[in-house]
């Protein structure tokens, strides 16, 4: 019979590096809503969810793919459309969801970054959720003026890379040089439905 300390094993999420009980046991004390921003290389997830005790419920999804079905023709994993993404979250949810608090998991925490601009898509969008200004991306940024501005200078410095780097938007008739137009026609659309 072996004796001795006992062995004490780690929830399983927690083993396998997916969930912070700490951290989610502070969301979920503030009794509110969460609002989970997930990000991959090619798209973002916006959700709205409710602590429920058999289980969390998923009340509002937006994912920055349906954001084709408003014109969106370029890249779903940018700042841009991480703000998209959040607008349209927050359009879906705003009629039931008036407050929430933010839950970006495991993610690192860093000033600008695309979860901050979903985060500013939501509270652009009508539902109220404790911030700080100064995390968020600034206006160019979130419009993708950035990129607009990285491809001009290409265009006239190096054709060839850029050509390269910006085949993708070749491929969907839209100027890299263009993307704040496009960016502002799609937002009028959510803004819209």
């Amino acid at each position: 019979m072996p004796r001795g300390r006992k062995k004490i094993v780690p929830h399983r999420r927690r083993r396998e590096l997916k969930t912070n009980y700490h951290s989610r046991l502070k969301l979920l004390k503030s009794g509110k809503p969460r609002l989970v921003v997930r990000k991959s290389l090619n798209k973002v997830v916006c959700q709205i969810v409710e602590y429920q005790a058999e289980g969390d419920k998923t009340l509002f999804t937006a994912d920055s793919t349906e954001l084709k079905k408003y014109g969106w023709s370029v890249n779903t994993g940018n700042i841009p459309a991480a703000y998209l993404t959040g607008l349209l979250c927050a359009v879906k949810a705003k009629k039931k969801v008036k407050e929430a608090i933010l839950d970006v998991g495991l993610f690192r925490s860093t000033k600008g970054n695309r979860l901050y601009a979903a985060l500013k898509g939501v509270v652009d969008g009508g539902i109220s959720i404790a911030h700080s200004e100064e995390i968020l991306p600034d206006e160019d940024r979130i419009k993708g003026q950035h990129i607009a501005s990285h491809a001009e200078i290409l265009r006239k410095d190096n054709a060839e890379k850029y050509k390269k780097m910006f085949s993708a938007y070749a491929k969907s008739k839209v100027a890299p040089e263009d993307l704040p137009k496009h960016f502002d026609e799609v937002k009028a659309k959510i803004l819209k439905a």
